[in-house]
């Protein structure tokens, strides 16, 4: 592991302190988890993104996912 020296804001600083001490834990740990969970959450925006364009690329066309319609299991029987 790496030693990464932050600056942070007095409220930010108090606010992990006291969310660390209620988990039970040590605000490397906490900022461990919540960098792992932000990088988490910008690779799932890019998936979207990708997602989003794919179809702005390539919209589904009327009828394309009919022969699927009868596939379907909805839970009504």
């Amino acid at each position: 592991m790496h030693t990464v020296q932050m600056t942070l804001d007095e409220k930010l600083v108090a606010a992990v302190d006291a969310a660390v001490k209620a988990l039970g834990t040590t605000r490397s740990a906490f900022t461990r988890d919540a960098l792992r969970l932000a990088l988490e959450q910008l690779r799932e925006k890019e998936l979207e993104r990708k997602h989003s364009e794919g179809y702005r690329k390539k919209p589904v066309t009327k009828g394309e996912f009919d022969a699927w319609e009868a596939e379907q299991a909805w839970g009504d029987e």
